[in-house]
């Protein structure tokens, strides 16, 4: 009986967009923090430390613009997102077109694999 429970949980997160969506399931973490280091040149993944951009530990289900001690656009304090590994998916692909208006410039990760992968690394940064 646990094991169903426990599977029908892990199917709820699924159909509800959780963090245990596709994007995570496809990624792989070491992958991940690899193509992180476009990213470190703007964010840390230390909490509470804020660079150009915003601090990503625990970003997964954080509501967007609410990193302690960052000063968001009002694009992104309008944006009302949280960073489940699907909206993060959609973001990190375009994420100009995605918030219009965000400070954020950097023109996105195209190809899928290293999407899935540093969503998969940034999900170990709770």
């Amino acid at each position: 009986m646990r094991r169903i429970g426990f599977w029908a949980a892990v199917a709820a997160t699924i159909i509800a967009g959780g963090t245990a969506g596709t994007a995570l399931a496809d990624g792989d973490p070491a992958a991940g923090q690899v193509v992180f280091k476009k990213c470190a040149v703007c964010h840390s993944i230390d909490a509470g430390v804020n660079k150009v951009g915003p601090s990503l530990h625990g970003i997964i289900g954080r509501k967007s613009a609410t990193a302690p001690g960052y000063d968001y656009s009002a694009a992104m304090k309008g944006a009302n997102k949280e960073w489940t590994a699907k909206e993060l998916d959609t973001y990190l692909t375009d994420p100009r077109a995605v918030v219009p208006g965000t400070k954020m410039v950097f023109v996105g990760l195209k190809d899928q694999k290293d999407r899935d992968n540093v969503i998969a690394y940034l999900a170990t940064l709770k």
